[in-house]
């Protein structure tokens, strides 16, 4: 993997940032922003701040790696006790995830 820098100068001081995304960042913007369209959808939905909820995602060979590493994380940030993937969702919801479509269906938990 070919690193990638960016370099700022001022005065006497330079500082250089290696901008790479590696796999292990890809996976964690990935995790980030199911976050943020879950919590879009709860809000949309007009659930309340501590309401539990049930997500089902469709299956997805992309994204299934990213949040299958980050499940604990994204659970904890959206007040789900589980993710449950499905092989096809008839309802739901149709996001994208850094511009990769995902099926996704939040219930509020009884």
């Amino acid at each position: 993997m070919e690193s990638r820098w960016i370099v700022a100068n001022k005065g006497q001081l330079t500082v250089a940032l290696d901008v790479t995304l590696t796999p292990a960042l890809e996976n964690e913007g990935n995790a980030r922003e199911i976050v943020n369209r879950i919590q879009k959808i709860r809000k949309d939905s007009g659930y309340e701040l501590t309401d539990r909820i049930l997500v089902k995602l469709s299956e997805n060979s992309v994204l299934k790696p990213s949040i299958t590493e980050f499940n604990t994380y994204i659970c904890a940030e959206i007040l789900a006790d589980k993710l449950e993937w499905l092989p096809d969702i008839t309802d739901g919801v149709e996001i994208e995830v850094n511009d990769i479509p995902l099926k996704i269906l939040v219930t509020k938990k009884a």
